[in-house]
């Protein structure tokens, strides 16, 4: 089940323009160059920027989400019918065979049990052409950036075109391990609504994430520096290993 920000309509079309600059999906378009692939998977689409990104410059796109508002959202998008949506999680996928699959933003992190994690990466593995690539990203525990969470630091007023005037800000309501939980708020000034979604990540440690893909059918083939956000979070690429042929 998605988060309300992405499944509850009202707070799903404000995502794009409330996080306009996606700046941190040119390395992932530049990826998909450097491997060549010329049909990817995109495993929480949201809103579907990357995909038609992608589909624009002639790349076979698939995008899956949980959350239905979400992908409403990229469904009403121009150039959206060149993009196959999926709506579910990667473990519901239709048969598929794509050189490459991406898990941008908090995809990786959004997977909090070892279950639902592992589960999630034998599906895409499953979804790859053998030798595909699995390119996706998670934040560094150790940087801790939750501590920067709180409705201090994030508090924004923001205009919104057919909305109004919007508020935002976020704060962090747990920490337990590797698990931080938030609330985002949301404040409509047209009618005073005040709208909540609360959120839960994992911070799994750089050796843990490596060891899941190793299980699950792949090798871990580098792991980058995000260019955007140096020192704050990896870029892992991973390639699923053949299955071994079996001889009579």
């Amino acid at each position: 089940m998605a988060d309300d920000g992405f499944e509850v309509p009202r707070l799903a079309q404000l995502y794009d323009p409330l996080e306009a600059d996606r700046g941190d999906l040119d390395v992932y378009a530049a990826i998909v160059d450097e491997l060549g692939a010329r049909s990817v998977l995109d495993v929480g689409c949201g809103t579907g920027t990357f995909a038609l990104l992608l589909a624009a410059r002639g790349t076979t796109v698939v995008g899956v989400d949980p959350a239905e508002a979400s992908l409403d959202v990229a469904r009403a998008k121009p150039g959206a019918d060149r993009v196959r949506w999926v709506h579910g999680d990667a473990t519901a996928l239709p048969p598929l065979q794509v050189d490459l699959a991406t898990m941008t933003g908090n995809v990786t992190q959004v997977f909090v049990t070892d279950e639902d994690w592992a589960a999630t990466l034998r599906a895409v593995c499953g979804a790859l052409v053998d030798g595909g690539h699995l390119v996706l990203e998670t934040r560094r525990p150790e940087r801790e950036a939750w501590r920067e969470w709180t409705r201090g630091a994030t508090y924004e007023s923001s205009v919104v075109a057919g909305v109004g005037r919007v508020e935002t800000w976020v704060e962090v309501t747990a920490v337990a391990d590797e698990l931080v939980t938030f609330r985002a708020s949301y404040v409509f000034a047209s009618d005073g609504a005040v709208l909540t979604s609360d959120s839960t990540l994992r911070f799994r440690d750089r050796g843990t994430v490596e060891s899941s893909l190793v299980e699950a059918g792949f090798e871990v083939v580098d792991v980058r520096d995000a260019p955007d956000r140096p020192g704050r979070e990896w870029v892992f690429v991973a390639r699923a290993v053949p299955a071994p042929t079996v001889v009579s």
